[in-house]
């Protein structure tokens, strides 16, 4: 799907992401964000490329006993796993979410089971792994969420509307990285509600009162 993205993941990202070590939480974001960018798709498959030439310079290993059984028997599962899924329905191509993330979801955006955390503001956490969180964001038009900083990094990636900070605007397949140098206070942009995906490693440091008494609440 080709899109006007003006804001794309970082090299470290997607070297990170080719070579497998980023957390769940992360790596669902880049592989929506790959899925509608041609660019970090293409830069993706130049990282995978030189990995795979890494591999075949790299000397063959002495195997363990029964690595071959336990090789014929990943097959076996995987030829398994592909004919169930060829075997279920094709997913719908229409909708708001891309593949990757409608995975996830087990749908598109009607899907969502969505949680108030105050101001109509309303987040999903997603299932993943404990070295980041995911959570989907939908912030009415108009809406600005709470000055705040990180303690990690936190990945921003809009999938309807658009949302303004200091850095700039921010539509449908853009995506925001953000370090602990970073404090901003993203307001959604007049029009459609924006709906993101965002992933963090470490919790967020809220500016204001009420919202860091409600963190501990709302997880973010």
């Amino acid at each position: 799907m080709t899109m006007k993205i003006k804001h794309h993941l970082t090299d470290e990202l997607l070297m990170a992401y080719a070579a497998g070590s980023l957390p769940e939480a992360f790596s669902l974001v880049v592989a929506t964000h790959v899925s509608m960018c041609d660019e970090c798709r293409a830069r993706l498959a130049e990282y995978e490329a030189v990995g795979g030439a890494v591999l075949e310079d790299t000397g063959t290993p002495e195997m363990d006993a029964g690595s071959l059984e336990a090789t014929l028997r990943l097959i076996g599962e995987m030829r398994e796993a592909e004919e169930a899924e060829t075997a279920a329905p094709a997913p719908q191509a229409s909708g708001l979410f891309p593949q990757p993330l409608r995975d996830y979801v087990g749908g598109d955006l009607d899907a969502v089971e969505w949680r108030s955390v105050g101001g109509k503001v309303r987040q999903a956490v997603l299932p993943t792994d404990k070295g980041a969180a995911a959570r989907l964001l939908y912030i009415p038009a108009g809406a600005a969420m709470p000055d705040h900083g990180h303690s990690g990094m936190e990945l921003t990636m809009v999938l309807q509307g658009a949302f303004e900070d200091a850095d700039g605007y921010f539509g449908r397949g853009d995506v925001e990285v953000a370090g602990e140098e970073m404090e901003h206070t993203p307001v959604a942009a007049p029009g459609a509600d924006c709906v993101c995906l965002v992933a963090t490693d470490a919790p967020l440091k809220f500016s204001g009162f009420l919202p860091r008494m409600a963190q501990p609440f709302i997880g973010i």
